[in-house]
């Protein structure tokens, strides 16, 4: 029995979509126990919900929380799942609230895999060719080594091999040019470093324009870039929505002609949404922790327990020690 632990307080949409988001997955899968921690009120409908346990905490993460913040709450709902994990087996963490106290927390709670300089926040990003590519660090760290760039890169490749299935994935950093000398500081140092230890399908530099165009199976950036890679990708996308049901509400003839190609932008707006990515994943921990989307609703956080499932059922820690351990 799989077991995942959830901090049902701090999301934008409140504990009700997260709790709704549970009983959807829990549809989907009966091997697995979700323990949901959050406020008794909160909880007290759901406790005798087969496949479902409580824990009950009294104090709720605000999302501008930082490490020393989140630390001194010992009884908040995301302190809570992590304590799980010191008395009992707990196969993955998930939570829609704020982003650095959760990080700090999973961080400083479960600790590093032995090898690794520093955790980074991962995420798959939808490209051309449908299938996805995994970009990292999206927003763990403002500033790395190349050396935690090239761990990175190795983090990257074990996880699209593990949960994507993909035999070689061609690895690619991040820059503002193709060329070899391309790229900041860090990234120029390690781009050196990837090739001069011959990184399995290591490519090269992409530029952004490029990057989700198929061709990258890993994308690999400091969490700086990253995360403006990031919001900049889901700022466009919006902009493209709402672009596209502006030109087709220009008149009767673009209305007519959307109801001929309805089907293909339903497609693209799928392709597209970012919510059925779940959230993100901080690779480098001892276990497996999934960060969802602030403003979850219902479907998108059951997205991110899939993500934890997966993680789980792959094994993709053990995996990321296995990889790390060859190296020590």
């Amino acid at each position: 029995m799989i077991k995942i632990a959830v901090d049902c307080m701090g999301s934008d949409n409140g504990p009700q979509a997260i709790i709704e988001a549970c009983k959807i997955f829990l549809k989907r899968h009966d091997d697995v126990t979700l323990i949901l921690s959050g406020e008794e009120q909160v909880l007290s409908n759901v406790k005798d919900i087969a496949n479902i346990d409580v824990c009950y905490s009294t104090q709720v993460v605000p999302m501008e929380a930082g490490a020393m913040q989140v630390m001194r709450m010992k009884d908040s709902s995301m302190m809570k799942i992590f304590d799980l994990a010191s008395k009992e087996k707990i196969d993955a963490f998930v939570s829609a609230g704020s982003t650095g106290g959760f990080l700090s927390l999973a961080t400083l709670k479960l600790k590093l895999i032995d090898g690794v300089e520093r955790a980074a926040l991962c995420s798959p990003f939808p490209t051309l060719k449908g299938k996805p590519v995994v970009v990292l660090d999206i927003g763990a760290s403002n500033e790395n080594t190349p050396s935690q760039l090239y761990q990175f890169a190795k983090m990257g490749r074990i996880y699209s091999q593990s949960v994507f299935n993909v035999n070689e994935p061609k690895t690619y950093l991040l820059s503002n040019g193709t060329e070899e000398g391309k790229g900041s500081p860090v990234s120029k140092e390690a781009y050196k470093l990837l090739k001069q230890n011959n990184f399995p399908s290591f490519m090269g530099n992409v530029e952004g324009r490029e990057a989700l165009n198929g061709e990258a199976d890993v994308l690999v950036s400091e969490g700086y870039p990253g995360n403006i890679f990031l919001k900049t990708s889901e700022g466009v996308a919006k902009m493209m929505s709402s672009l596209t049901k502006k030109a087709f509400k220009k008149n009767v003839f673009t209305m007519i002609g959307y109801l001929f190609s309805k089907g293909g932008f339903k497609d693209m707006k799928k392709t597209m949404d970012y919510k059925s990515y779940g959230g993100a994943m901080l690779l480098g921990v001892n276990g497996a922790v999934v960060k969802a989307h602030g403003n979850s609703d219902s479907y998108s956080f059951s997205q991110a327990l899939e993500v934890a499932y997966k993680m789980s059922q792959t094994k993709i820690v053990e995996q990321i020690k296995k990889g790390f351990k060859d190296e020590l």
